[in-house]
């Protein structure tokens, strides 16, 4: 398992190091993970060096919330005085989130299935 954790690890600090390099706009890990990605899709045996350590780590994902979670109690306490702003932004982003989504099925569903009145 540990050599599982090398390699997750390894392709994380690529993919950090790939954004660096880069510029690019986006997370390290995020690309990290298309590394690991294309390296499964090449190396195939990879996989069954992968699967032990990251089948762990998934049974104890819960685990790797609490870093976020305590930086969320952490940051409440600057964001005192702003309550209804971010309220409001909270209702409002998933007002439109639902809106957009609905939209997107509505474009997506076949026009004879709306006419019709079926089911999706």
């Amino acid at each position: 398992m540990l050599l599982a954790f090398a390699v997750l690890l390894v392709f994380q600090c690529l993919g950090e190091g790939l954004v660096f390099l880069a510029g690019v706009p986006v997370p390290g890990p995020v690309a990290g993970m298309l590394l690991l990605l294309a390296a499964l899709v090449a190396f195939p045996r990879l996989a069954g060096i992968v699967e032990a350590g990251a089948n762990e780590l998934l049974r104890h994902l819960s685990l790797l919330f609490v870093p976020a979670g305590v930086g969320i109690v952490v940051a409440a306490a600057s964001g005192s005085g702003h309550w209804l702003a971010i309220c409001a932004a909270v209702v409002g982003s998933t007002l439109s989130t639902l809106a957009v989504t609905a939209l997107v099925l509505q474009a997506l569903t076949p026009a004879h299935k709306r006419k019709e009145g079926g089911d999706v």
